[in-house]
């Protein structure tokens, strides 16, 4: 049976004096040999524990090397594990342990004793059995607990592996998006484990000690967000170049990038930022511009080998976005087939939610994503917004996104999430939260006006206000509602009855 475990453990067989992974913040490096000890001794003293086959653990980690040990040692004693954030308040983490019904908790407390050297841990169980938890980070409703096994997380490596120009032996990839993330767990660090490449890891983003680690690490390959690379293209371009000399290959996946941003990465550096589209469901990359071979402003790609991807109709989204009758140049989306429904078929799915499995793909694969896009002449997919979101004006539909690129290409503008609002006369309308840029002067109608030159009327908000800041989930995507409670736990009989469900 094939287990994500595996992935060390070849490694080490193969690369046994390579370095694995260098923990920049605690100052340690193991190579594959001395982490898959690690791994050994910590799969040891969790099964001395009384871990049984399909117990959850929680993994209360940052980035760091602490977590790749922790997450290999769970896989290989047969066990679940369950990342957490290491910042979640006392209150949210209560509540996702007693979802989940996570036995142990492994934080740096728990990881400070470590059993003694003995006979080499097999790993138990995979293919179908569960491997991680992944609970999503409730952007637009409760959080979920999304139940990745073996395979799928093994099959999305192996597909982004086959793309040209991903991760490859000898690479040195710098991590510092959350670990506790997918995307920082499956196209980082288990594909890291799958190519023998090094895992430079940093436990938070600081921009400049970021180009300072690239730059003593030769680092290679970055995965990132767009939050990351914002804060890069602030970065003056000798300063950019000395921290980035060696670097070949910027990716960024979690949330949409900014066209601007990857201009002026691409004006400074030369470098091309290759942006992908994934889910937590999908473990989790679905496209990539890499795909491609160019990075395509405003697109993700297509979708990556061994993934197909469909545009499908969906209750208030079966026919293409009507435009404004009175303006009859208005179309967000100009291509023919209007937009859809972004739907997914592949070996990197999910199996269903916690903990009976419900709401995954379908009898014939497919899983629906949420997700609102359209396909470009070129077949590249573009994303227009998450289906909860859309905003019906007097029976028109509003995506929030196109609202908040309108907005955000201000100057005086740092970011902005754009809402509905029930509204008597119309149904709904649009409202405007911004964050001005540091030291801005912005009115309201400023912004109004603004908008009224680049929209159709019934997109104009009719509503703006100002804030500080605004929410964000732990890898920077934009979260338009608050997180809402997680679902009643089911009882102790049910979780122990399921503890090893196979779809």
């Amino acid at each position: 049976m094939r287990n994500i475990a595996g992935l060390l453990a070849d490694a080490a067989i193969r690369w046994p004096a390579a370095r694995a992974l260098t923990d920049t913040t605690a100052g340690t490096s193991f190579t594959w040999s001395e982490l898959n000890s690690a791994v050994e001794n910590q799969a040891r003293r969790l099964l001395e524990r009384g871990l049984g086959t399909g117990d959850r653990v929680a993994l209360r980690l940052p980035t760091s090397a602490d977590f790749a040990i922790a997450l290999f040692a769970v896989a290989r004693a047969g066990g679940v594990a369950v990342p957490v954030s290491p910042l979640a308040p006392e209150a949210e983490l209560t509540c996702l342990l007693e979802h989940s019904g996570a036995r142990l908790v492994l934080d740096r407390e728990a990881l400070r004793s470590s059993a003694e050297p003995g006979e080499p841990v097999e790993p138990s169980g995979g293919d179908e059995d569960i491997a991680v938890l992944s609970y999503t980070s409730g952007t637009t409703g409760p959080s979920r607990g999304v139940m990745l096994s073996h395979r799928a997380l093994l099959a999305n490596v192996e597909q982004v592996g086959a793309v040209p120009g991903t991760l490859r032996h000898g690479d040195r990839v710098f991590i510092a998006i959350p670990l506790f993330h997918v995307y920082g767990l499956g196209p980082g660090l288990l594909h890291a484990a799958a190519v023998g490449a090094t895992a430079v890891l940093a436990e938070r983003f600081d921009v400049v000690k970021a180009l300072e680690v690239c730059a003593a690490h030769r680092v290679t390959v970055i995965g990132g967000v767009p939050a990351m690379y914002a804060e890069f293209a602030r970065m003056s371009a000798e300063q950019l170049g000395e921290g980035l000399a060696t670097v070949r290959l910027l990716s960024s996946g979690a949330a949409p990038l900014h066209p601007k941003v990857l201009a002026s990465i691409r004006e400074k550096t030369g470098l091309e930022i290759f942006e992908g589209y994934g889910l937590t469901e999908a473990a989790p990359v679905v496209t990539s511009t890499l795909v491609t071979g160019y990075a395509k402003p405003g697109s993700v790609g297509r979708p990556v080998p061994g993934v197909e991807l469909r545009l499908v109709e969906s209750d208030g989204l079966a026919e293409p976005v009507p435009l404004d009758p009175d303006d009859l140049d208005d179309a967000f989306v100009e291509d023919e087939a209007g937009t859809g429904l972004v739907s997914v078929r592949g070996a990197n799915l999910f199996s269903g939610y916690w903990p009976d499995g419900a709401h995954g793909p379908d009898e014939d694969g497919w899983f629906r994503t949420g997700d609102v896009g359209y396909l470009d002449t070129d077949g590249d997919l573009h994303l227009v917004d998450r289906a909860n979101d859309l905003i019906i004006v007097n029976g028109f539909n509003v995506f929030p996104h196109e609202v908040e690129e309108v907005i955000v290409a201000m100057p005086e503008v740092a970011e902005v999430a754009v809402v509905g609002m029930v509204d008597e006369r119309s149904g709904e309308s649009v409202r405007a939260v911004v964050v001005p840029a540091q030291g801005a002067s912005l009115s309201e109608q400023q912004v109004m006006d603004h908008c009224a030159e680049h929209l159709a009327g019934y997109k104009v908000p009719t509503t703006i206000e100002f804030a500080e800041t605004l929410p964000h989930s732990p890898v920077g995507k934009l979260r338009r509602v608050p997180p809402a409670p997680l679902p009643p736990p089911p009882s102790t009989e049910a979780l122990r009855a399921r503890a090893r469900f196979k779809p």
